[in-house]
């Protein structure tokens, strides 16, 4: 049956139809009629052969849990003709077989073992089909909630090589879905409904229970199959002369047209803005880092001894260094939230070579010796004045003694000498350190400079590699677009040339099923 077709909502196959049924003193069907049945009603094909068997069986035993998946299942296969008659859901083994397994002369019983979708067969279920198999009992197998399961075929391969493995070949294990069937009839849509399996487990289950005495209900069953094929047939004519088809390709197709660029432009405004965005972050994020260093380094000079002010610049250029390093994880992390923002895979699963890292930016050479000036020369006389003055002071009592007045001359100038030494020695610290802060401060501009230049470097070559990556993306969703316009107006062509083909092949079907059904009027 076409894909296209749509049948009633409220008639599954096999189920009662508006018909005028053929004569019952013969059911057969023509091979020509049985072409018809079989090209657009597959499952009442299958249903024809059922009711023609020879079950000998009225009623089927229903092995399984008693839930609402369950209940469904038996209220959808209600829905078919002919009715089968299903037992109460009986969940125990032990049940199941002594309820399949009367005794005395009864004959054989008929048993449906529902399977879940989702697990394999287990050993109790194996046990329960060999008792009853051991007991003659005609055993189906249905495997339910197929909806809920994406990997139920793999699930239903399985369960068929258990069965082998237990010597049981010739059991089948039907994959049914009852809330597929639900909507299949809701949406009028005869392939979901077909794809539901309840079609197949019907007509198997029809085909344990038919009597051979049965050729009033094998009549009444093959007019309604006749009937629900006119149908489909009937709504394939319909859609096709409405063009359904071919308008929803052409909107399909002046969709992606529209979206021909593969999403370039939206995809390259989208990187340039987060590029702009990462490169105003990560140079804040530079200009405070360097700010920090800098406050940590003059808290560090202040704190620093004479002899220690030689060793500083070594030690600058290891927290440079530090820096270096923890901006670069702040740029790599940066990079790779833009990539996964932009869709892009991480640098290591795309092909693309690590970022080239720069050595640490050098803090420069180190100071030069400070040149002593005019102020040097300056602090040296203020020292020895103070000094002397200070002196002055301290032997001033003993100059009342007239012996000790010379002996005060030498005092006076070596404590002037001592008060001159100490002062020169202060000035030219606190000169050599603000020396060094100053060196500092320009090495730690030179060093902003630099990192700087680091971020923006990375930034190109990001913008590089991420713009490249996006063409080609966008390129190859151009080529898939254009491969899939060109299909559709493929499709487009073919429907408008085969349109008139199918009418025609459509309607002679038509006559056929109504040829046949009037050949008993």
């Amino acid at each position: 049956m076409p894909d296209s077709e749509q049948p009633d909502a409220g008639a599954p196959v096999g189920a009662p139809a508006a018909a005028t049924p053929p004569d019952a003193k013969d059911s057969t069907l023509t091979p020509e009629v049985e072409a018809v049945v079989a090209r657009w009603n597959p499952q009442g094909t299958a249903l024809l052969r059922a009711v023609r068997g020879t079950g000998v069986a009225s009623a089927v035993t229903l092995i399984g849990p008693d839930d609402a998946n369950t209940s469904l299942l038996r209220t959808e296969l209600a829905r078919f003709e002919p009715r089968i008659a299903l037992s109460d859901p009986v969940p125990d083994a032990s049940a199941a077989v002594e309820t399949t397994s009367p005794s005395g002369t009864a004959p054989s019983a008929v048993a449906l073992i529902l399977l879940d979708a989702g697990s394999a067969l287990g050993a109790d279920t194996l046990h329960l089909v060999d008792r009853l198999r051991t007991d003659g009992t005609r055993i189906l197998l249905a495997m339910n909630g197929i909806h809920a399961y994406q990997d139920w075929r793999a699930v239903h391969a399985h369960n068929l090589e258990l069965l082998t493995a237990q010597g049981i070949d010739d059991l089948e294990v039907v994959p049914v879905s009852a809330r597929l069937a639900v909507a299949g009839r809701a949406a009028g849509d005869a392939s979901l409904l077909d794809r539901s399996g309840l079609g197949a487990l019907h007509a198997e289950l029809a085909a344990a229970t038919a009597g051979a005495e049965s050729d009033d209900r094998v009549t009444a069953v093959t007019a309604r199959v006749l009937a629900d094929t006119r149908r489909r047939v009937a709504e394939q004519v319909a859609v096709l002369r409405a063009g359904a088809a071919p308008i929803q390709w052409r909107e399909e197709r002046a969709v992606l047209l529209a979206g021909r660029d593969g999403g370039r432009a939206t995809a390259m405004s989208a990187l340039r803005s987060q590029l702009h965005l990462a490169r105003v972050d990560l140079m804040t994020d530079v200009g405070a880092r360097v700010r920090a260093l800098h406050t940590a380094a003059r808290g560090e000079l202040d704190r620093l001894r004479r002899a220690e002010f030689g060793d500083y610049p070594e030690r600058l250029q290891q927290a440079v260094n530090e820096l270096t390093t923890a901006l670069d994880g702040t740029i790599d992390k940066r990079l790779s939230e833009l990539s996964a923002r932009l869709g892009a895979a991480p640098e290591q699963d795309r092909g693309m070579p690590p970022r080239w890292r720069d050595p640490a930016p050098r803090v420069g050479p180190d100071p030069e010796p400070r040149h002593r000036g005019v102020e040097d020369h300056l602090m040296i006389a203020l020292g020895a004045s103070a000094g002397v003055g200070i002196g002055r002071l301290l032997v001033a009592p003993f100059s009342l003694v007239q012996a000790l007045d010379f002996a005060t001359v030498p005092v006076t100038l070596l404590l002037g000498a001592g008060a001159a030494a100490w002062v020169v020695r202060a000035r030219g610290q606190v000169a050599d350190r603000a020396h060094l802060r100053q060196w500092v401060s320009d090495a730690l501009v030179n060093v902003k400079a630099q990192l700087e230049q680091r971020v923006a470097t990375a930034l190109v070559e990001s913008e590089t590699a991420l713009s490249d990556r996006v063409m080609r993306a966008s390129t190859e969703r151009i080529v898939e677009i254009d491969r899939q316009v060109a299909e559709l107006e493929a499709k487009l062509r073919r429907a408008a040339a085969e349109q008139p083909g199918q009418l025609a092949a459509c309607e002679r079907d038509i006559a056929i099923l109504d040829r046949y059904r009037t050949s008993f009027d």
